[in-house]
C-alpha cells in the first residue's frame, strides 16, 4: 500500500526475539519496485531458522475499488519456497481475521492468529532446538494455525499481559523512512475492542478483552521514536478512548514526560465515553485531530449495528471538539442492514448540522468471517439463516462490485475475496443520491463508484504528492489542509 504505513508489529516481534537472544533479520518489501530482487539477494548470502511473513491487510476494505492483496502475497510466499526450505509462518492483524482461509489460498502450514509476541518465540525455540516436532508439541502454542491429519487445526489464541510481551524499543523498523514516506509513526496504547459492531473484524483478529498498556511505557516508546526524529504519531489502537480513564493517564503522562510540547498526534475515538475532562486533556497533550467512528446519524441504524452511543453523544463530541479547537473528523458507514434512502438522508443531514471538519462517506459494508454481519448473510461454512435475514444476501457484492451470484460459490462462503453488503433498499443509482444530498460541501469525503478520485487511501495520488511536499499526520487532516492551500 502507498503511502507506506510503518508495520509496528514488526518491531515489536524483532524486539521480543532480539531479547531472547536470536538473531533477526528484516527484508522489508514496501519499498521494493520488483519484490523478487531483494528475496533472491537475500537467500544468496543466508540461511534463516524460520521465516515469517506478516499479513497487515487482505485488501483495502473499499467497496469502489476492491483491491485484493492476497494474490501478491501468494506471489510472495510462492517465490519463497523455491529459496528456502524454512518453515514459511504466517501472522499479522489481517491475518488473523481468517487464518484457516488464508494459509489454504497461499498453501502454507503454519500461523499464527492474535499476539505474535510470545508465541512465535516459542515456535521458534522449538524449531532450533532440532527436535522432531510432533502434533503434541504443536497443540500447546496458543493462537497457532498448523496441519495436523491433513486438516486445518487454530488452538485457541492466548491474549495476554502487553508489558510482559512489548518491549518500548522500536529500533529494529527503518521507522525514519516510513515516517518520511508514510508521514506519521505509530503507536499501541492496548489491544482488544469490547464493543458489539455487528461488522467489525477488530474483536475477532485481537479479541474482545481489552488490554491495556502500561501509560508511561506508551511514552517511553514516543520518546524513542522522538529521538529517531518522528514527532508526529496516530494511535493504532481500536478506540483510544476506551476505557476513557487510560486515554487520560496517557494523556496525563505525556504532558508529565513534557513531551506535549514536542509531538503532535492523532487517535480514532469512539463518541462516547468522551467527556470535557478527556477532551481538554487530548488537546494539552499535543493532540492534533481525532478520527470518531460514528457511522450514521439515525439512531435505528446505530441501533442496527449495534454501536454504544446515539446522536446526542456525537453530538457532544462536536460540541467539545469545537470548544477546545480540536480538529475532528467523522467517518460515516453508509449501506449496512436496514439503511434506506431516509436514514442515509437524516444522516447527511446531521454532519452539517454539527459541523465536523471533514466527514469520510464509505458505502457498503466490508463482510468478514467472524463477525455478526457474515453470520446474518447466512451463507458462511453452510450456515443456514435462522432469524430471518433472508434478503440480506440480496445485497453482497463481489470484487469489482460484481453481483455475489456472479462469483464462485466457494468465494461468496468464505469471504476470503473482498465482499460487501449494500442495502437493496438504497436502489442502484445511491452514489448520485448521496452525491446529490452532499451538493458539493468541500467538508465531505465521498466519491461515486466510477469516478477517478476517491476517498481511498490506498494509492491516493494527492496524499503521495503532499508527503512528498513534506506534509505530516493523519491522512484525513493532510486531504483537508491540502483543500486549503
Amino acid at each position: 500500500m502507498k503511502p507506506a504505513v510503518s508495520p509496528i508489529g514488526l518491531d515489536y516481534l524483532a524486539s521480543a526475539l532480539g531479547n531472547k537472544g536470536y538473531q533477526v533479520d528484516l527484508l522489508d518489501l514496501c519499498f521494493a519496485a520488483d519484490f523478487r530482487k531483494p528475496i533472491d539477494d537475500y537467500f544468496k548470502k543466508n540461511s534463516p531458522v524460520v521465516v515469517g511473513i506478516t499479513v497487515r491487510n487482505t485488501d483495502d476494505c473499499y467497496f469502489q475499488s476492491g483491491d485484493f492483496f492476497l494474490p501478491q502475497i501468494k506471489q510472495i510466499t510462492n517465490h519463497l519456497k523455491l529459496k528456502t526450505n524454512a518453515p514459511l509462518v504466517l501472522g499479522g492483524v489481517g491475518f488473523s481475521i481468517m487464518p484457516e482461509q488464508i494459509l489454504s489460498y497461499c498453501g502454507i502450514n503454519l500461523g499464527i492468529r492474535g499476539d505474535g509476541e510470545g508465541t512465535f518465540v516459542r515456535l521458534v525455540e522449538k524449531i532450533i532446538s532440532g527436535e522432531v516436532i510432533t502434533s503434541e508439541d504443536y497443540a500447546d502454542l496458543p493462537g497457532l494455525v498448523w496441519v495436523n491429519k491433513g486438516k486445518y487445526q487454530s488452538n485457541p489464541p492466548q491474549f495476554i499481559d502487553l508489558d510482559e510481551i512489548i518491549l518500548p524499543n522500536r529500533d529494529f523498523v527503518d521507522n525514519r523512512r516510513y515516517f518520511k514516506e508514510g508521514g506519521q509513526g505509530g503507536i499501541e496504547t492496548k489491544r482488544g475492542c469490547n464493543q458489539r459492531c455487528i461488522y467489525c473484524a477488530d474483536p475477532v483478529a485481537k479479541g474482545k478483552k481489552i488490554r491495556l498498556r502500561s501509560p508511561k511505557k506508551v511514552v517511553a516508546e514516543i520518546k524513542n521514536l522522538l529521538n529517531q526524529g518522528i514527532d508526529c504519531f496516530h494511535t493504532c489502537d481500536s478506540e483510544f478512548n476506551l476505557p476513557e480513564e487510560h486515554a487520560k493517564a496517557v494523556c496525563r503522562e505525556i504532558i508529565g514526560q513534557k513531551i506535549n510540547t514536542k509531538i503532535k498526534w492523532y487517535a480514532y475515538c469512539s463518541p462516547a465515553p468522551f467527556s470535557d475532562e478527556l477532551a481538554k486533556l487530548m488537546k494539552k497533550a499535543g493532540c492534533a485531530g481525532i478520527d470518531f467512528g460514528v457511522d450514521s446519524g439515525s439512531p435505528k441504524i446505530l441501533k442496527i449495528l449495534k454501536r454504544n452511543f446515539g446522536v446526542e453523544e456525537i453530538k457532544n463530541t462536536a460540541k467539545l471538539c469545537h470548544q477546545y479547537g480540536i480538529t475532528f473528523m467523522y467517518d460515516l458507514l453508509l449501506g449496512g442492514p436496514g439503511e434506506t434512502r431516509e436514514t442515509v438522508r437524516e444522516t447527511i443531514k446531521l454532519m452539517k448540522r454539527v459541523s465536523p471538519d471533514r466527514i469520510g462517506v464509505m458505502l457498503g459494508v466490508r463482510v468478514y468471517p467472524g463477525t455478526e454481519l457474515a453470520r446474518r448473510m447466512g451463507r458462511l461454512e453452510g450456515e443456514k439463516d435462522k432469524k430471518g435475514y433472508q434478503g440480506e444476501k440480496q445485497g453482497l457484492y463481489g470484487n469489482k462490485g460484481r453481483l455475489i451470484g456472479d462469483l464462485p460459490k466457494r468465494q461468496g462462503d468464505s469471504f476470503l475475496s473482498p465482499t460487501f453488503y449494500l442495502s437493496p433498499e438504497l436502489g442502484r443509482d445511491i452514489d448520485r443520491y448521496i452525491l446529490d444530498l452532499i451538493a458539493g460541501d468541500e467538508r465531505f469525503f465521498f466519491s461515486a463508484r466510477k469516478d477517478s478520485q476517491n476517498y481511498n487511501y490506498n494509492q491516493n495520488q494527492i496524499l503521495i504528492r503532499a508527503l512528498k511536499e513534506g506534509y505530516k499526520g493523519a491522512y484525513w487532516d493532510i486531504l483537508r489542509r491540502w483543500s486549503t492551500t
